[in-house]
């Protein structure tokens, strides 16, 4: 079952703008380790839960994963060859709305070649730029 909201009070939404850059969720809070988003970008709950698997799969039950975006977003489509006109169309999935900065996933637990290795994975799952992050360990 893709990621979406249990409820929302509007069912569909216009696409908006990703301007600027993120101002919340930008820097490291739960984990040691982060895949940090470079690029505006409209991800699909199926590429999050794809990037999620990526990453449980090559941690086996090592460490803790974070997910810090939710897919909040309604986008509809059209049916295949149907005219124009009558209405917009069905919701057919939810996107996240990220700005450049936004830290899309966390790791902590496990040592940094474990961590960066998940991460590299996860990035290949997310078509925009990304970087890894690591907290300053002081």
């Amino acid at each position: 079952m893709p990621l979406m909201p249990k409820r929302v009070k509007y069912r569909k939404m216009q696409r908006g703008t990703t301007k600027g850059k993120a101002a919340r969720g930008n820097t490291l809070f739960y984990g040691d380790y982060g895949l940090q988003l470079l690029d505006p970008a409209r991800i699909s709950s199926a590429q999050i839960e794809a990037a999620r698997v990526a990453v449980t799969h090559y941690l086996k039950n090592r460490g803790r994963l974070w997910v810090r975006i939710f897919p909040d977003h309604p986008v509809t489509k059209k049916p295949a060859e149907s005219r124009l006109g009558k209405g917009k169309g069905d919701v057919s999935h939810w996107e996240a709305i990220a700005l450049p900065g936004r830290v899309l996933l966390e790791i902590g637990g496990v040592e940094e070649s474990v961590a960066r290795e998940a991460l590299r994975l996860a990035s290949y799952k997310i078509p925009y730029r990304s970087r890894i992050l690591t907290r300053e360990l002081t």
